[in-house]
């Protein structure tokens, strides 16, 4: 597959914050990797979007916030399984900051997610509640956005989930793969893969966008 960048397309940006890289509190490795690429593409796009992890101090997904629970195990909640994280990306602190000041500043839109205290928010389009809409399918459409092309950070969870959301939107949804790094827990990556591909979103390298 080799595709033209079309005035109609969006460069998503997913979650490449600081509490994301080396040395913050939920590091996804290699993840600074992806940073200056994803800002080069960036000036070839129209139009960049950012969605940004915007927790409260004590979130229901931490895993701080349950008494004898460790990061990374799963516990049912109301809304189905959840893997309780590190506290990372609380509102206001360091870590929540966007860590690419030249992507902060071409964006768009920045989309916070993750701000409802009693219910995660992995996708850019809708809650882990799978039910609380965040008005970005709207907002695409209004503008006349009709492709997407993902990247950031997690592969196998936000980036992930928020593929599969734009698919089933209607917008014609593209992952570039190798600007993506996953965290990849208890296979979290393969079976990202496999939900992706079911959701029919196209996985590229970034060497299939042709210069121009």
């Amino acid at each position: 597959m080799e595709l033209d960048i079309r005035a109609d397309d969006a460069l998503i940006v997913v979650d490449l914050q600081v509490d994301f890289l080396p040395g913050g509190r939920l590091a996804v490795a290699d993840g600074d990797s992806i940073v200056a690429p994803i800002e080069a593409l960036a000036d070839r796009y129209a139009n960049v979007l950012l969605t940004q992890d915007w927790h409260t101090p004590h979130h229901i997904s931490f895993a701080s916030s349950h008494p004898g629970r460790q990061p990374f195990e799963v516990i049912n909640l109301d809304y189905g399984p959840q893997v309780l994280w590190p506290d990372h990306c609380v509102m206001g602190t360091r870590g929540a900051e966007i860590a690419s000041p030249a992507l902060l500043a071409k964006a768009q839109l920045v989309l916070r997610k993750g701000y409802n205290d009693s219910v995660d928010s992995y996708s850019g389009f809708r809650e882990a509640d799978r039910k609380t809409l965040t008005g970005l399918a709207g907002y695409l459409r209004e503008r006349g956005l009709k492709r997407l092309f993902i990247t950031g950070l997690a592969t196998d969870f936000c980036v992930n989930w928020t593929a599969q959301d734009a698919a089933a939107n209607g917008f014609e949804t593209i992952v570039i793969e190798d600007l993506t790094c996953a965290i990849d827990t208890n296979g979290s990556l393969a079976s990202a893969r496999g939900d992706m591909d079911k959701a029919g979103v196209h996985r590229i390298s970034q060497a299939e966008l042709l210069v121009g």
